[in-house]
């Protein structure tokens, strides 16, 4: 691919003010044309302006916003809860709605706390997070997440929180290669358990395939099998974050059903009504809430926007078209041929280290050397630079930093919306290419000055 414009990326530029939108395609005040290749921050699982959501919203607003979680249950509510349980499968058949992610994965969090305290087993207080994840803003979330960059403000006011490593075979840790990365992490996971004492662990959080802080790391096979039987084995909680990889973006609806393995709770939201109304859930099992009902009666962690009315109609309309067009099923079986699309682009680009990812949420990891896996130094601000070219290019995607140890490393995501035709897909991926090009032609030779 030849570069048809020199790069004119500028990460102090202002922000597009965003006009309208419709499909894959946005569009800013000066008439600017833009494809969403990442669906925002994987949020826009079926693209913008869908007049079959907006008037699912507007019918519900006509009759009734928001009817208070804890004077009145909804058509709406109910409707969400039935399809997400019957997606979900398994006896994940309860769950606190909430307006986004952070709140979710706190509500998590709190679930887990609630569920040893109804069990009269008020020890069990830590959490185990792994390096290299992100679980939100709020202080809980932030406590368990490791993302240097958002939470080092913070520090001081955060949650004591035992942590163990990435799991990643491009980057295997310590005693380990591709091959046994998930053996050996799944035993450093029961090694620390072991440490602080199987009596004071709560729970174990993860993301099956990790977002923005590892850019689209999957969990390895065997992985989280290993995990749910050491979890068992000591009562300790599983906590599955989805809410990036979650809602059919990695193929399944469930990320960890490709996995083989159900958790007691885990989180949803992006995808789940598509970033039409803030929404989110924390989804958990029978086993959970039983004790949780029957001593307390309900969760402890509501809101005052709990299962906000007009949001789960979103939610409703949202995943009543994902169903229908079976878009879930679409991603499955279109995952190895856009894996293939951005490896053909990108073929004679040397800073190319891995692809990766599931389904409609892939990475691509750069590094300044392929042999020894070296990242290019934060100081070259390459995602920075490559998200402001891509604008330029009139490409939205979502590049992030610091993927390898927290300050450096840089890789850009592709996740579309579910149903993106074949032809917008192909004009992603040549976006991006040409915008990653375009940067690393600057930057390579300054990586030598």
């Amino acid at each position: 691919m030849t570069m048809t414009q020199p790069p004119i990326f500028d990460s102090q530029s202002p922000l597009p003010k965003v006009a309208w939108a419709k499909g894959s395609y946005v569009y800013d005040t000066n008439g600017k044309q833009y494809i969403d290749g990442s669906g925002g921050p994987a949020v826009y699982c079926i693209g913008h302006s869908n007049e079959e959501v907006n008037a699912a919203i507007i019918g519900q607003l006509g009759r009734i916003a928001h009817g208070y979680r804890y004077t009145f249950t909804s058509d709406a509510l109910e409707q969400l809860t039935e399809i997400i349980s019957t997606r979900c499968g398994g006896t994940l058949n309860h769950m606190v709605f909430v307006t986004g992610g952070s709140e979710a994965v706190e509500s998590c969090l709190k679930l887990a706390l609630q569920y040893h305290a109804a069990r009269d087993d008020m020890h069990r207080r830590k959490f185990i997070a792994r390096r290299r994840s992100w679980h939100g803003n709020t202080l809980g979330a932030l406590s368990v997440s490791d993302f240097l960059e958002r939470k080092t403000a913070f520090e001081g006011s955060l949650i004591d929180v035992a942590r163990v490593s990435a799991v990643n075979t491009y980057r295997p840790i310590l005693g380990a290669c591709a091959e046994t990365t998930a053996e050996v992490c799944a035993k450093e996971l029961e090694d620390e358990i072991i440490r602080i004492g199987p009596e004071h662990v709560a729970a174990f959080i993860f993301e099956p395939v990790v977002g923005a802080a590892g850019g689209c790391v999957p969990a390895p096979e065997t992985y989280a099998v290993r995990v749910r039987e050491i979890c068992d084995r000591y009562g300790v909680l599983m906590i599955a974050d989805e809410v990036m990889c979650g809602a059919g973006r990695t193929g399944w609806w469930r990320a960890l059903e490709q996995d083989g393995a159900e958790p007691d709770i885990m989180s949803v939201a992006k995808g789940l009504a598509g970033g039409y109304m803030p929404l989110g859930a924390a989804i958990y099992n029978d086993k959970v809430a039983a004790p949780i009902n029957s001593v307390h009666g309900a969760p402890l962690t509501g809101h005052t926007f709990t299962g906000h009315t007009a949001s789960c109609a979103a939610g409703v309309a949202v995943q009543t078209i994902v169903t229908r067009e079976r878009l879930v099923e679409r991603v499955r079986s279109n995952e190895s041929t856009l894996k293939q699309m951005i490896a053909d682009s990108l073929r004679d680009v040397d800073a190319v280290g891995d692809i990766r990812g599931r389904g409609y949420f892939i990475g691509i990891e750069l590094v300044a050397n392929k042999e020894t896996k070296q990242p290019f130094g934060s100081s070259h601000g390459l995602h920075i630079k490559i998200r402001q070219q891509a604008l330029a290019n009139g490409l939205i995607c979502y590049p992030v930093g610091g993927n390898v140890d927290g300050i450096n490393g840089d890789v850009v995501i592709l996740s579309p919306p579910y149903n993106s035709t074949d032809a917008e897909l192909t004009e992603m991926v040549d976006k991006m290419s040409l915008s990653i090009r375009q940067v690393l032609a600057i930057e390579r030779p300054r990586q030598h000055d």
